[in-house]
């Protein structure tokens, strides 16, 4: 991988929602192959009508039509003020789906943290597609950037580009205080108890069987996508050792960002981040 500074479709239905979130905003419920509903929204930016979020960046490059699915970390969901900025960013330079995953937000199920909600991105990237857009590109943060990596190997085919922002590259991780909380929360009871009415996650109280492929393990199924990994330097939840095993893994076709002075996902991601990315996915998708 390089180092710079700076498949089978889901079975997917649409149960349409009676409102929007704002002009040009589609809201709707995706039904998952395994029949989860999931809390998707739809936003035309700048591959639509050009006026989303700003209209069209004037440094996007001429690039196919572009739309970004944007994964979500843990405890996040569609409707977080965070998981809307970067949607607002993202905007300028194509169209955008986001969706709460399974046991988040107005989604239904329980999360299984990162192991089924494979299906809910794939039902999110099927919704995509039927938009119309030429390109799609994934981009995942923390327990998203996880499931962005299996996704497109476990998918081939479904995606052109990929995006993982601040994921671990192998499970069970508890060498931080932060993943220690995170251990806590999905493990006990009372932990669950505290997720549920207090991070307004519900969590599944069952151990993974069979355990997932891991991140580390699936990048090498990527190729030839296209793979941007980025990571901060101050990430409190996963050290750099993750990032570069995930670039170490994926080779030649991909590159591996690390940001000075980021922190950890979606918050830590600022604007000029997120920009760059977006056109290093329009770059790829040309």
């Amino acid at each position: 991988m390089r180092n710079h500074p700076a498949g089978r479709e889901a079975r997917s239905a649409v149960r349409p929602r009676a409102e929007t979130d704002g002009p040009g905003l589609i809201r709707t419920f995706l039904r998952t192959a395994d029949g989860v509903a999931i809390d998707s929204v739809y936003e035309p930016g700048a591959s639509g009508s050009g006026t989303s979020g700003g209209g069209a960046s004037p440094d996007a490059p001429d690039a196919p039509d572009v739309v970004f699915v944007v994964a979500h970390g843990f405890t996040g969901d569609a409707d977080r003020p965070h998981v809307r900025r970067v949607a607002s960013v993202l905007a300028r330079y194509g169209a955008v789906v986001t969706f709460s995953f399974r046991g988040h937000g107005a989604s239904g199920g329980r999360s299984t943290l990162g192991d089924r909600e494979v299906l809910d991105l794939d039902a999110a990237v099927a919704r995509a597609r039927g938009f119309g857009h030429a390109r799609v590109v994934t981009v995942g943060f923390s327990m998203g950037g996880s499931v962005v990596l299996r996704h497109a190997a476990l998918r081939p085919g479904s995606v052109d580009a990929v995006i993982s922002v601040s994921s671990p590259a192998r499970w069970y991780y508890r060498g931080t205080a932060p993943m220690r909380r995170v251990h806590w929360l999905v493990t006990r009871a009372s932990g669950r108890l505290v997720g549920r009415y207090g991070l307004r996650v519900r969590i599944h109280d069952r151990d993974w069987d069979p355990v997932p492929l891991p991140p580390v393990a699936a990048v090498p199924l990527i190729a030839p996508v296209p793979l941007l990994v980025v990571h901060g330097d101050r990430d409190g939840y996963f050290p750099l050792d993750h990032p570069r095993s995930l670039a170490e893994a994926a080779g030649e076709h991909g590159e591996l960002w690390v940001e000075p002075d980021m922190g950890h996902a979606e918050n830590a991601a600022g604007e000029a981040l997120l920009g760059r990315m977006a056109r290093w996915a329009a770059a790829r998708c040309g």
